[in-house]
């Protein structure tokens, strides 16, 4: 209110002073006489001021249009101007308008709208890194792959956005099966962005179906230092590769380098079974039979299993067995509780032909977790005890019916493995296999030999065809005259 107040006053005083001036003005004696090309003017001071005023405004004017043309001039030269860049503006708006419609376009679903959009952004901005992108994208969604790669390609060229072009060349060799070329590819992505998550998992994943055990060693070691894993998931899985690494070597016929590689993967992890179990028979054919006993020791603590006490087995493979019974109790003082150990002192027994004592050690396990194995071994109590062949035939084929027990079954697709493996191979889960009982539906069959593994073995007992699982059938028959 009060500023709206002093600008009226203000405004009066000016129009009171240029008043009070042209009165002046006009009051002032004399005049100007101005004389050109024969012709004479007079002008009172008013009138010359007046006219000095239309000059300049006039002057003023003509320096402008001669601008005005001057730049219409360049414009036409091709030289930037207020106009070029007045229409270097609208084009620009108008290529980020079909750029945003472009994006939009592709959310929605509508690939063949945003490739045209992508296109016309393209002509109008002149921004490979957007438009291409997005023209890759759209023509990969609407199908044209044939597009799409050479959108890709172009991206190769400018170093910002050559990581975004191998990324998509490597997306488009995965869908179509090339899984040599996609790792070549993620291999330079992961030169390039070491950091990348996704890459760094991409890739981890590839070399570990192509066996590159080595190589994905050092994708985990830069997996850890990104801050993409515990310390702790690092060893597990670091061991892991290592364990495959030594069996790559083993299928070499490198022996020193196959037990340096296994020793590795089980300090890395010593409570992972396999490592333990290879790491020992590294031991054995070293010579180091008490490196052996000590490293199936510290797995057994940590979890008893089969493939442990298989391993354990084969330390002293020429003794009696009532000797291996003997050494074996450095294992079964361990976890005297668990399953495992009550099956493994059991058949240990069986093989001592002590029944009363192994009947002793099986306790009420087929009872209170009837497995295959649990049944197999009360048959073969059974008939070691003299019991008739009807009742033999019988806990068989209970056996049979029974659930299998605890097997490598991966955590994410519950698919059931007979050995253990680094990569699931139903559903392709880096370290998912775990030993546990698998859900019914996916158990398999056991063979004799995974039910009785430490009895010895009889060679009258044919093996029969494997179904395409891997899984062993084994017939009532067969399992009578093993467990005899």
């Amino acid at each position: 209110m009060i500023w709206s107040l002093v600008k009226i006053v203000l405004f009066v005083l000016l129009v009171a002073a240029l008043a009070l001036l042209a009165g002046l003005l006009s009051d002032t004696g004399g005049a100007i006489r101005i004389t050109a090309a024969g012709l004479e003017f007079t002008l009172r001071p008013l009138q010359a001021v007046v006219v000095g005023a239309v000059a300049i405004l006039l002057v003023w004017l003509v320096f402008k249009i001669a601008g005005l043309v001057l730049a219409t001039l360049r414009f036409l030269n091709g030289d930037e101007t207020a106009i070029s860049r007045y229409f270097d503006r609208n084009r620009e708006r108008k290529g980020y308008q079909a750029l945003s419609e472009g994006l939009l376009a592709l959310a929605s679903g509508e690939y063949r709208l945003a490739l045209s959009r992508a296109q016309t952004a393209e002509r109008m901005l002149h921004k490979p890194e957007l438009t291409t992108l997005l023209m890759a994208q759209a023509a990969e969604a609407s199908g044209d792959k044939t597009r799409a790669t050479e959108a890709y390609k172009a991206l190769l060229s400018d170093e910002k956005t050559r990581f975004v072009g191998i990324r998509g060349l490597m997306k488009q060799k995965l869908n179509e099966g090339d899984s040599e070329t996609a790792l070549k590819l993620a291999e330079k992505a992961f030169a390039l962005r070491p950091k990348h998550l996704e890459t760094q998992d991409l890739l981890l994943r590839l070399q570990s179906e192509s066996g590159d055990w080595h190589g994905a060693r050092e994708t985990l070691g830069a997996k850890l230092k990104a801050g993409a894993l515990p310390r702790d998931v690092y060893r597990r899985r670091d061991a892991v590769l290592a364990l495959q690494e030594a069996k790559t070597v083993i299928s070499e016929d490198a022996s020193v380098e196959a037990r340096e590689a296994a020793i590795e993967a089980n300090r890395l992890s010593p409570d992972l079974i396999p490592a333990a179990a290879m790491a020992a028979r590294g031991y054995i054919e070293k010579g180091d039979r008490r490196g052996a006993a000590r490293v199936l020791k510290k797995a057994w603590e940590a979890r008893p299993h089969p493939d442990l006490a298989a391993a354990f087995a084969e330390i002293e493979p020429d003794e009696t067995p009532v000797q291996r019974l003997k050494r074996f109790r450095t294992l079964t003082v361990l976890h005297p509780e668990s399953d495992e150990t009550r099956m493994l002192l059991a058949e240990l027994q069986i093989a001592a032909e002590d029944f009363p004592a192994a009947r002793r050690a099986l306790g009420d396990l087929p009872l209170t977790s009837p497995t295959q194995r649990s049944l197999a071994l009360l048959a073969a109590i059974e008939r070691g005890e003299g019991a008739d062949d009807a009742h033999v035939s019988e806990l068989i084929s209970q056996a049979i019916a029974a659930p299998r027990g605890p097997q490598w079954c991966c955590d994410r697709c519950q698919a059931v493995h007979r050995v253990w493996h680094p990569v699931c191979e139903n559903c392709g889960g880096f370290d998912t296999l775990s030993w546990r009982a698998p859900p019914a539906a996916t158990a398999q069959v056991a063979g004799i030999e995974d039910l009785l593994p430490l009895l010895p073995a009889q060679p009258e007992l044919a093996r029969r065809d494997r179904p395409a699982d891997d899984a062993e059938i084994v017939e009532p028959d067969e399992i009578a005259r093993r467990v005899t």
